[in-house]
């Protein structure tokens, strides 16, 4: 099957079988995650240089560590 017949193919199978959007989900797809992800906030170079260095050592994201000593601090709190 050469590309252009597989493209043909899959073309002609979406048109028949519309992906279904369930309206109750509203709010929970990837795009929407990825656009509440994207909230900006300023932070000075202490703490941007510290971000960079342990998200390097640890493979995550900034937001992913900032989550993570957030949800410490919280928990901290509670006991």
């Amino acid at each position: 099957m050469t590309v252009t017949e597989e493209y043909d193919a899959l073309a002609e199978h979406y048109a028949k079988n519309p992906p279904k959007a369930d309206p109750a989900k509203k709010g929970t797809g990837f795009f929407t995650r990825r656009t509440a992800e994207a909230c900006t906030i300023t932070i000075d170079s202490l703490s941007a240089d510290y971000l960079t260095i342990k998200a390097m050592a640890t493979h995550k994201t900034p937001a992913e560590i900032i989550s993570e000593m957030i949800r410490e601090q919280i928990a901290a709190s509670q006991q």
